[in-house]
């Protein structure tokens, strides 16, 4: 491992090569700020990355003859390049990323990334995101690493020896934090209803936000719970060092929390820092169906942007705008599915911030449907969890209405006996 500037350290970025970047909290924004001046030097640099935390430059305006985005998730900081087309989403399972690298299908020049310090033994941590950065790391011609005492050390998949890292540049960059969301009343509701759908033993997936949070905050009462998530937040802390999340019912690492990727605040840094109970793995093995079912029931709890009546479930985009990105929804859906007592759910508002309606007649034109109504089990809103598995196309409309916002209800009865001829008694949705 050779110690460089950050300058010296992106001269090793020629024009038209795959620029590999670490994702989410340990987006190496020393590195990236580094090869953004160079921008006047290069062209047809083609980046790639899943969500990243802080700022991406090289996405900008005036960069977009040096160096093209290519996206797995779509974060706001490059949502606006791909909506001026001067950027590109890739669609694709989370699951299946590292593959894309692995078989050559995307192959990588050079990989950005964020580590800790090296330990006695020659070995640095890849901290906060092992995700699809460990498949960077391996098909990558080059790897830069800026070497952080910040970025905490975290035990699993992510541990790289020096000889590995081409390129070392020193670094001492908070990580980005994302603080706790506070819950609104109607993520209150959300939160209690998913909880009461969460048995004792059940091993739990959920993403970030106000309404795992809300989730989490409703499962003080409950015992024996274990975690198999692609990422987590500090609101799992407080149900670890309770003990209600314990992982003794676990078929597969058990007493382990087993995740790919965290965001959260400083105390969440410190948490899993040179914590063995934390397993941090290759999203390849953390996301894959076959794995996730290997668990009991496995309690996926997955968000929305809309739900038809037939349960389509669109979660990346606003009709044909594109916002986030597929991810690891039908991941977990499906390995949730399979798993036995396992219960896959879509929790949602039922309405926007705006009053529209979440639960749809159709959804809207361009929207991409993430989870089919095949794959769609429970839907949780705040005013009541359904079942729609096993159920005919008549009988989802009917349940999803009862769970609509009350002012929509009308609406949406009157689309469902113009597409299924029924005629529903609206005083019993009231």
């Amino acid at each position: 491992m050779k110690i460089v500037s950050a300058e010296e350290a992106v001269k090793n970025i020629k024009s038209g090569d795959h620029v590999f970047i670490q994702s989410v909290a340990a987006a190496p924004q020393t590195l990236i700020s580094a090869m953004t001046a160079r921008a006047n030097e290069l062209q047809n640099v083609e980046i790639y990355h899943l969500h990243t935390e802080g700022k991406a430059p090289y996405s900008e305006h005036q960069y977009k003859e040096s160096f093209h985005t290519n996206s797995f998730f779509i974060g706001g900081n490059v949502r606006k390049a791909i909506e001026l087309g001067e950027a590109d989403f890739i669609p694709c399972f989370l699951s299946e990323v590292p593959l894309l690298m692995r078989r050559g299908r995307i192959p990588i020049d050079v990989a950005l990334i964020h580590v800790s310090p090296p330990d006695r033994h020659g070995y640095c941590s890849l901290g906060t995101s092992i995700d699809v950065t460990l498949a960077g790391v391996q098909t990558a011609n080059t790897v830069i690493a800026q070497v952080n005492p910040k970025m905490p050390r975290t035990h699993g998949d992510g541990l790289l020896h020096v000889g590995e890292i081409d390129f070392a540049v020193e670094v001492e960059d908070e990580i980005p934090e994302l603080p706790l969301a506070q819950p609104t009343p109607e993520e209150i509701a959300i939160g209690k209803y998913c909880a009461e759908l969460v048995e004792n033993g059940a091993t739990l997936q959920m993403g970030i936000g106000a309404i795992p949070n809300a989730v989490l905050l409703a499962l003080t009462d409950h015992k024996d719970l274990g975690v198999h998530t692609e990422m987590f937040s500090d609101g799992l802390i407080p149900l670890l060092e309770s003990g209600v999340v314990n992982g003794c019912k676990k078929k597969i690492h058990p007493k382990k929390v087993v995740a790919s990727f965290v965001m959260g605040t400083r105390k969440l840094y410190e948490f899993i820092d040179d914590n063995p109970e934390i397993a941090m793995l290759d999203v390849a093995y953390v996301n894959d169906p076959a794995v996730i079912r290997r668990n009991p029931k496995v309690t996926a709890i997955n968000s929305a942007i809309e739900v038809d009546l037939t349960g389509q479930v669109c979660a990346d985009s606003i009709g044909s705008r594109m916002y986030s990105g597929v991810g690891g929804q039908i991941d977990f859906i499906r390995g949730a599915s399979l798993s036995e007592g396992g219960k896959p759910i879509i929790a949602l508002p039922s309405t926007t911030a705006k009053g529209q309606s979440k639960i749809v007649p159709f959804l809207k034109e361009g929207a991409g449907v993430v989870t089919t109504r095949a794959n769609v089990h429970w839907v949780v809103t705040e005013y009541g969890a359904v079942n729609l598995y096993g159920k005919t196309l008549r009988q989802r409309a009917i349940e999803l209405i009862s769970i609509a916002h009350p002012d929509h209800r009308e609406d949406l009865a009157k689309a469902a006996f113009e597409r299924f001829k029924i005629l529903l008694n609206m005083p019993n949705f009231s």
